[in-house]
């Protein structure tokens, strides 16, 4: 006897798969995070899951709206992860690694 399936139902459940950052995401994010936190410019940082989409923020103060935002977010091609500021799209890419490269300083010559 042939059992069907429905491919709808595995569809479905592929969609609604909870977005959150792995063990390598994560400590590029931490180390990141401690590299500023060392300089002074971040103070404070938040992880939320929303909606299909997890969430790194990073604060100046505990009580402020948040500096940047590290999101990612299921596409139908795999995961996007995209760096905002305020309501602007600052970054937006496939990885992690190239999403987190406006963040790289750029030396410049001091005269």
């Amino acid at each position: 006897m042939t059992k069907l399936y429905r491919i709808d139902d595995y569809r479905h459940e592929y969609k609604n798969r909870k977005a959150f950052f792995d063990r390598n995401e994560l400590n590029q994010l931490l180390s990141l995070y401690s590299r500023r936190v060392a300089s002074g410019e971040w103070r404070d940082y938040a992880i939320d899951q929303i909606a299909g989409q997890a969430t790194f923020s990073v604060f100046r103060h505990a009580h402020d709206t948040p500096l940047f935002s590290i999101a990612k977010q299921r596409i139908r091609k795999g995961w996007e992860f995209r760096v905002l500021s305020g309501p602007a799209k600052l970054s937006r890419a496939h990885t992690l690694t190239k999403a987190l490269q406006i963040f790289e300083r750029k030396l410049r010559v001091v005269t």
